[in-house]
């Protein structure tokens, strides 16, 4: 009874460890996929501005700064997000690699659960069935 119980519930774990993997696989590749669409989103950065209340403690030449290096920073950006729905492929293979880590890992959990099992009925354990030995006086 012990060995289905384990056995039941590394695969109860495994199932929902599929579906994780699956799930997440799934909306990595939809957002990675869909990051080209942001192009030219980053070209804005160098608009922003430091805000009304916090202007007064910070020196303009550190705001000035800082808008320049948000502004250099914008086709970078734009590049990696043009290069992103090319990355889906590698991230396939990551997850599927992930996954077969993981399910290893749990079926290795399984085996040693099934040998602790084994272990602790030989030991005297288990519930079954034992000719007991008269004890001498």
């Amino acid at each position: 009874m012990f060995y289905a119980l384990s056995w039941f519930f590394v695969v109860a774990v495994l199932a929902l460890w599929s579906l994780a993997a699956w799930a997440l696989h799934a909306v990595a590749v939809w957002t990675v996929s869909n990051a080209g669409a942001l192009t030219g989103a980053a070209s804005g950065a160098g608009t922003i501005a430091v805000p009304d209340w916090l202007a007064p403690w910070v020196p303009p030449e550190v705001a000035q700064w800082a808008s320049q290096l948000m502004a250099g920073f914008a086709p970078f950006v734009d590049g990696l997000l043009q290069a992103a729905p090319a990355l889906s492929g590698a991230l396939t293979v990551a997850t599927w690699v992930i996954w077969g880590i993981g399910s290893v890992l749990l079926v290795l959990l399984g085996a040693g659960l099934h040998l602790l099992i084994a272990l602790w009925r030989r030991r005297g354990g288990g519930s079954g069935p034992q000719a007991r030995q008269p004890v001498a006086a």
